[in-house]
């Protein structure tokens, strides 16, 4: 269960190998979803806006390398209350070991409607989104 104050966030990221389920206990988040369409080298990702909305108790999403891999949820109450579920190691063709692939989804617009992210480590990433 994560627990987040205002304006605090689960933090944007994407994941290897994994799927997640996310669904909203308490308080009320702004949610965002992208494809992840192409990973550039090390350093970035090209990501495209799948969803944007708002959640409250009840509300839930799931995401996995197939769909909606990169997600950020953003705490609008006070205090907000999400249950995750983490499945890891699904798809034996995947060979990064599951985890948490950190990045800015406000990156470069490119054409087609898609994003290009710069890749953060965590203290990057939650410092400016956190």
């Amino acid at each position: 269960v994560f627990v987040l104050g205002k304006d605090r966030s689960v933090v944007p990221h994407g994941h290897d190998n994994m799927a997640t389920a996310f669904l909203i206990l308490k308080g009320d988040f702004h949610g965002r979803h992208y494809d992840r369409v192409e990973d550039v080298g090390k350093t970035h990702m090209i990501i495209k806006p799948t969803l944007d909305s708002q959640f409250g108790a009840g509300s839930y999403s799931t995401v996995s390398d197939l769909k909606d891999n990169v997600h950020w949820f953003h705490c609008a109450s006070e205090t907000g209350y999400i249950f995750n579920a983490h499945f890891t190691g699904y798809d034996p063709t995947i060979l990064a070991p599951p985890g948490r692939v950190y990045l800015d989804p406000q990156g470069e617009k490119i054409s087609g409607g898609l994003i290009k992210a710069a890749k953060m480590n965590s203290e990057e990433c939650h410092k400016k989104y956190g």
